[in-house]
C-alpha cells in the first residue's frame, strides 16, 4: 500500500474554488490508478473523481463532472483535484484513495480533509 495525506480543504463561499493535493509516499506512486472520493454528514462515502497511472483516462460523478478536475504530478508523488464553482452541497470530507491494479477496490486511503462551502 502506498500512504496518502491529503491537504488544503477548507472553507469557501458558494461559487469559489479550492484545490486539493494528496502526496504519496511509500511504494512507485507512477504504477497506482488515484482518486477522490467524499462522504456529507450522514451520508455514504461517494466517488467523485479517478485517474489511472498514465493520465491518459479520468472519469467524474455526473455531480462534479465539469467543474472538478482530477490530475496528477508523478515526479512529484502527488494526485490534486481542482474544486471549481463550488456548491453548499459539495460541502464532505473529501479521501483521496489509491489501488495498484484497475479492477481492484481502493486499499489505500488518506485522513481526509475537511471542505465547506457557505452559501
Amino acid at each position: 500500500q502506498v500512504q496518502l495525506v491529503e491537504s488544503g480543504g477548507g472553507l469557501v463561499q458558494a461559487g469559489g474554488s479550492l484545490g486539493l493535493s494528496c502526496a504519496a509516499s511509500g511504494r512507485p506512486f507512477s504504477s497506482y490508478f488515484m482518486a477522490w472520493f467524499r462522504q456529507a454528514p450522514g451520508k455514504e462515502r461517494e466517488f467523485v473523481a479517478s485517474i489511472n497511472w498514465s493520465d491518459d483516462n479520468t472519469a467524474y460523478s455526473d455531480s462534479v463532472k465539469g467543474r472538478f478536475t482530477i490530475s496528477r504530478d508523478n515526479a512529484k508523488n502527488t494526485v490534486y483535484l481542482q474544486m471549481n464553482s463550488l456548491k453548499p452541497e459539495d460541502t464532505a470530507v473529501y479521501y483521496c484513495a489509491g489501488k495498484r491494479r484497475l479492477l481492484a477496490t481502493y486499499d489505500s486511503w488518506g485522513q481526509g480533509t475537511q471542505v465547506t462551502v457557505s452559501s
